[in-house]
């Protein structure tokens, strides 16, 4: 006989949406639900652990994120550049990443891919079905203010 293909109890969906592939979020004691927001944290925190990848965001995105970190008692985004969208059992992920010059980029996006899908199937019990991401600047090095100390120095 086979399992879910011909049975029509109501303990069998549950089952089904039970059973991933590291844990069983729904069970006959009760469910868990994670959130959006969690996933997303997850995802940009394993990304951001990846050498190479030196910000998440657009250039929008992450200038709110600076004028947020100035705020006391405010923090940035673990999140930022990182959009989920979160079912009972599954999980997917975009991802905007600036990268480090110099940096392979296919390799580093296999590197962050498979970072992001660990950690959140890891912590959640989610299936990750797929991590989209979008490369949508380079950092080089000096462009960002690294090049404020000279601009002081010249008037004493």
């Amino acid at each position: 006989m086979t399992n879910s293909a011909t049975t029509t109890t109501t303990t069998t969906p549950k089952a089904t949406v039970a059973t991933t592939s590291n844990g069983q979020l729904v069970t006959e004691h009760g469910s868990t639900t994670i959130a959006d927001t969690v996933v997303q944290k997850i995802a940009g925190l394993a990304a951001r652990e990846i050498g190479g990848v030196h910000a998440l965001g657009t250039g929008t995105s992450r200038a709110f994120g600076a004028i947020r970190e100035r705020i006391p008692g405010a923090s940035a985004s673990a999140g930022q550049g990182v959009s989920v969208e979160v079912g009972e059992k599954q999980a997917a992920v975009d991802l905007q990443l600036l990268v480090e010059y110099g940096v392979p980029i296919a390799d580093l996006a296999r590197s962050v891919r498979r970072n992001v899908i660990t950690s959140i199937e890891r912590m959640t019990g989610l299936e990750v079905v797929e991590v989209n991401i979008s490369v949508v600047d380079v950092h080089i090095p000096g462009e960002d203010g690294d090049n404020a100390a000279p601009e002081s120095s010249r008037v004493q």
